[in-house]
């Protein structure tokens, strides 16, 4: 199973450098679990930069995955994450939903390098 985070979504659907780092675990839609607070950040992020229209159009592709809600047991699971590693809400959130799924979490933000069940990817200048 795979989880992909925020950072790891919005590079696949910019075509950034890392996007072809993500592709297999996005696109394999059978084995993808999406936490649902990515399901906001991806949303508010490209609505901002595209409008809204051209982000439902992105969230649709990830709901070809399974949405994974926050539950009140994942988020005190996501909280005793965030006490043991030092990582913020949404990081521990998404962290905790992948482990909860036995995902493995695919990224690029900083915060989850060398954790353990990430699989993490220097972000890359595009040029």
């Amino acid at each position: 199973m795979n989880a992909v985070d925020s950072s790891a979504w919005l590079e696949y659907f910019s075509d950034g450098p890392n996007a072809p780092d993500f592709a297999e675990a996005i696109e394999a839609t059978d084995e993808l679990i999406v936490p649902s607070l990515t399901v906001f950040e991806v949303f508010k992020r490209a609505s901002q930069l595209t409008g809204e229209a051209t982000a439902l159009e992105l969230v649709a592709v990830m709901l070809q995955g399974r949405v994974v809600e926050l539950t009140a047991t994942l988020a005190l699971d996501a909280a005793r994450v965030s006490v043991e590693g030092g990582l913020p809400m949404a990081d521990s959130i998404i962290l905790a939903t992948a482990r909860a799924e036995g995902a493995t979490l695919w990224t690029q933000d900083t915060h989850f390098e060398g954790v353990e069940g990430v699989e993490f990817r220097a972000k890359r200048d595009s040029s």
